[in-house]
């Protein structure tokens, strides 16, 4: 069987969906995009909520209208995924939907306040015997989930209810009511991803990397909007049984996008590593001390991107630099919607590294200034197309402030066949990967240095799988260490 040589996950993410459907179209385009990728998720609940833009109401019935969409397109979508992971049946998405509070913000947050229905489910599913994160998606107001943790830490003990939060993940898009804060300082140890702009300054956070370059007018000429363009969308994505039901955009579409995007088993982001970066952005704590709050909350972090001559430093770019590559794969899947013959529809390349296996980040310790060997020669195409081979140092994630080409030398990479498929690494001098940054002192264990291979096929539309692998560089012998008198000679471009 063919679907058989397509990859597998060694697990699915358990995820929550907290939406303000139908305060705008974006809501019920990201719940359409999400359900292409539902077989990548154990989804645990679809919860309505209210937001600023919405306070005093929820549309759960705009949910089942969209998976009533799905419905018509789930069996084409099996024919096109590994058989050990299929996608849920539209009724079983249909009974994980819930009305969250249908009020706003913290007037629905109280001890003795009765629960919502979507705060009852996000009770019982924080507190259900599980070794696995659970992923809370906020598209709107967090007040629902603000409900189920104050009675998380009403019913159970300080260190019960410690353990039972630490397994909590929250990403939310922005602050869309005022229990975000408040959530954030009554529960510090919670993980939470957001971005902290001023009230309603979306055009300052991460998350509008997606499609918000015109409407905010950020990072003008770097990003391609091409992909967003409502042409291009009405041509690829509006069609067929769930296409058919994306609705047209007013401001941005799919503001709420990122958050799923971030859990995509692709091969590139590593969820519990905000900071790593991955196709829903790049996020660093905001607080890295190990006194006072010792928050758990991490915001936006910033990448590089060139484009022609020009390089682009922002938020924004920690997401819109992949954005080809997300788009093709939403068409591709929005064709799997379309077509029950598998040999008509193009699938991911499959990368094989020697030496590992899985979609985890490979984890390799080598000396500064060594030569590695990789070899990717394993890697397929399921339809038997032709591949392309890309390996890049991706330096961001190294660095621990602004200036990367301070801190951060890049890896030389060699190829040693026509294609790219088997590399030679070769990692910086100690003086430049294993020294303490400010006193450039030498130390035992350098920096962790990110490579990522991206392998695109040629099939229509294009299709792009990664693979990062760690590399932990050493200094046994405490080599290339100097004198320094101050943090600024510290910092000088050699």
């Amino acid at each position: 069987m063919a679907t058989e040589r397509l990859q597998a996950y060694e697990q699915k993410p358990r995820v929550i969906v907290l939406s303000d459907i139908s305060n705008e179209p974006d809501d019920a385009e990201s719940l359409c995009r999400y359900l292409l990728y539902s077989n990548q998720f154990e989804t645990e609940g679809l919860i309505a909520c209210t937001s600023t833009w919405m306070k005093n109401e929820v549309h759960p019935e705009d949910m089942e209208k969209i998976i009533d969409a799905y419905a018509g397109a789930v069996d084409n979508l099996n024919k096109h995924v590994h058989p050990k992971w299929q996608y849920p049946t539209a009724d079983h998405l249909r009974g994980l939907i819930r009305k969250g509070a249908e009020t706003y913000g913290m007037s629905a947050v109280g001890t003795g306040t009765e629960l919502s229905a979507g705060g009852q489910l996000l009770y019982d599913r924080i507190v259900a015997p599980s070794t696995q994160p659970l992923w809370i998606l906020c598209w709107g107001g967090t007040n629902t989930l603000a409900q189920a943790l104050l009675k998380v830490d009403d019913d159970y003990d300080p260190d019960d209810s410690k353990r039972l939060l630490s397994r909590l993940r929250v990403y939310a898009i922005s602050d869309q009511d005022d229990t975000g804060v408040w959530i954030r300082n009554n529960f510090p140890d919670v993980f939470y991803i957001s971005s902290v702009h001023g009230w309603n300054q979306y055009g300052l956070a991460a998350w509008t990397g997606i499609s918000g370059e015109r409407y905010y007018g950020f990072d003008q000429g770097g990003p391609d909007f091409t992909k967003m363009e409502k042409s291009w969308i009405k041509e690829n994505i509006q069609k067929g049984p769930l296409g058919s039901a994306y609705p047209d955009y007013l401001f941005i579409p799919e503001g709420d996008t990122p958050t799923f995007l971030y859990l995509i088993q692709n091969g590139l982001g590593v969820p519990d590593c905000p900071h790593y970066g991955s196709w829903g952005g790049r996020y660093s704590r905001t607080d890295v001390s190990s006194e006072g709050v010792n928050s758990n909350h991490y915001s936006d972090a910033a990448d590089r991107v060139q484009v022609g001559n020009r390089t682009y430093t922002s938020n924004h770019a920690t997401i819109w630099r992949w954005r080809d590559a997300f788009q093709n794969d939403f068409a591709a899947r929005i064709k799997w919607t379309m077509e029950s013959e598998f040999a008509k529809a193009n699938h991911h390349p499959v990368i094989n590294i020697s030496g590992f296996k899985g979609l985890a980040p490979a984890q390799i310790t080598a000396e500064a200034g060594s030569a590695i060997t990789l070899d990717a020669s394993g890697t397929y195409d399921p339809n038997g197309g032709n591949l392309t081979f890309k390996w890049w140092h991706y330096r961001e994630p190294t660095a621990t402030q602004w200036w990367v080409d301070a801190e951060v030398a890049e890896l030389a990479i060699k190829k040693l066949d026509n294609e790219g498929r088997k590399v030679e690494i070769t990692l910086p001098p100690p003086e430049k990967s294993a020294v303490e940054f400010t006193s450039k002192q030498p130390v035992a264990q350098g920096q962790l240095l990110h490579l990522i291979l991206e392998v695109t096929n040629d099939g229509t539309p294009n299709l792009t799988s990664y693979r990062r692998l760690l590399i932990q560089t050493t200094n046994k012998e405490l080599r290339g260490g100097k004198d320094v008198g101050a943090t600024g000679d510290a910092t000088k471009k050699v």
